[in-house]
């Protein structure tokens, strides 16, 4: 990893709040930022959440953690947003704005009209997107506010739609999925080797992603890969092994609702939703957390989802405040640039760590706008994020990344205005829905079931 330049002292203890703290997710962030101390030194960490009753069982599991990883860090929690807020270095964003049941909506209405039902993209994935915006941007302005000088991390969904809403509003932010620090674990282990030697040549948008080149010690390795282990990784993807070959790169899990949208509705239609296995899985983590000789995380949790993102988060917000990252996913840019003369990752010198984020494009993929949002491997530190030259993107990548550019666009547009016609024509952009039928009933059947969140509706 590389150092970052200015900001505060590397090692100076810092005051980490976490909205959405009462999340049954949050022991996997409190382990990885107990483990990770040497990363990040955390002198505080405050949990805030309206859910109180949720807050204190996990605001007590999460100093028993601490305290059996021996962290000389003081957790706390609130309800009471702006007193969590004052004096924070740093604030993770992982809210979910109606819960599992609004989640629910979002993964079963769309399949009515025979579209995904999917809480981060299609029909789904806007609604989640028009309720999360607003109350985003109203937390922004109180870290602003009580905070200024603070650094926001979204991993809240939609990512990249939120993070271009709080980039495009000036705030201090960057956004982050676990979905490369995954690929690099997964890899490390099918290769045998440390995730920290494992680079990634990741790009897209979030949830919208292929991996180009997976380089050990700076050597190439995905025809490796492909070769080696093609029928475990598309096993694991649940995509054709034939198709992998095809694209000759590792596409995130998500491309299959694109790749392969009729088979999964048909696929989702006969097993209960995501939201509904979940919401039955929290319950039973609650119970657990309810114990008192509960001391760490419960393995349960690992069914949960966001596998490595306490690991990701910890090394993005100590490159943000001034330390070094190490201990995050490392990606590398990789082969002939777009940029003058720039002819691999090693003529590269960032001026921070080496990160996967989402972040402003800025002229990174020459065919979309400067503001839209990206998510490509970065040069992290107390000043943001800035993203590396990368190859040019082949026209079978760039005419879907283009296609949902301009659905997000359209998307962020109707959760800032508001309106069925915003809605509708987000929808009719949609790569997976794209039907003047299918939008219309699309745009009554999401104002309906989200009418309670919609201040305009």
């Amino acid at each position: 990893m590389l150092a970052t330049s200015g900001g505060r002292p590397p090692h100076s203890p810092v005051k980490i709040a976490v909205v959405g703290g009462g999340s049954t997710y949050t022991p996997e962030l409190i382990d990885g930022f107990a483990r990770l101390r040497n990363v990040l030194p955390v002198g505080e960490l405050v949990l805030i959440d309206p859910a109180t009753e949720r807050l204190e069982l996990i605001g007590g599991l999460a100093r028993r953690i601490f305290a059996r990883q021996g962290h000389p860090g003081r957790i706390t929690w609130t309800d009471d947003l702006d007193a969590g807020l004052d004096g924070a270095d740093a604030v993770l964003l992982q809210l979910r704005v109606g819960g599992q049941a609004a989640r629910n909506q979002d993964e079963t209405w769309p399949l009515e009209c025979g579209c995904v039902g999917q809480e981060t993209t299609g029909a789904g994935g806007l609604a989640k997107a028009l309720r999360t915006v607003p109350v985003v941007l109203d937390i922004a302005e109180r870290v602003r506010r009580r905070c200024p000088d603070a650094w926001i991390v979204d991993f809240t969904n939609p990512v990249g739609i939120v993070t271009r809403a709080l980039l495009t509003h000036g705030h201090k932010a960057v956004g982050l999925c676990n979905v490369a620090i995954g690929f690099q674990r997964k890899f490390a282990g099918l290769l045998g080797v440390a995730p920290g030697r494992v680079e990634l040549e990741h790009i897209g948008l979030n949830h919208l992603t292929w991996e180009r080149a997976v380089r050990v010690d700076g050597q190439d390795v995905l025809p490796r890969l492909l070769a080696e282990h093609g029928d475990a990784l598309a096993a694991d993807l649940r995509m054709p092994r034939a198709l992998l070959d095809h694209l000759g790169v590792v596409p995130s899990y998500y491309l299959r609702y694109y790749y392969q949208h009729d088979a999964v509705v048909a696929e989702l239609r006969t097993k209960p939703s995501r939201a509904a296995e979940v919401a039955a899985l929290e319950r039973q983590l609650l119970d657990l957390y309810a114990d008192p000789a509960l001391a760490e995380k419960p393995t349960l949790l690992s069914r949960r989802g966001g596998a490595y993102y306490s690991e990701a988060a910890a090394a993005l917000t100590s490159s943000l405040l001034g330390g070094g990252g190490g201990g995050g996913v490392t990606a590398a840019g990789g082969g002939e640039q777009t940029a003058g003369d720039v002819q691999s990752f090693a003529d590269v010198q960032p001026v921070g760590d080496v990160q996967v984020v989402n972040t402003l494009n800025n002229g990174t993929l020459p065919f979309l706008p400067d503001d839209a949002v990206i998510e490509v491997p970065a040069a992290v530190g107390s000043r943001g994020a800035s993203p590396l030259p990368l190859r040019p993107l082949a026209p079978l990548f760039a005419g879907l990344v283009a296609h949902v550019t301009a659905y997000e666009h359209l998307a962020l547009d109707a959760a800032l205005k508001g309106g069925r016609d915003r809605v509708f024509s987000a929808l009719l952009a949609h790569p997976l829905i794209g039907q003047i039928d299918h939008a219309d009933r699309l745009a009554d059947a999401l104002i309906a079931h989200n009418r309670e969140h919609l201040t305009w509706a």
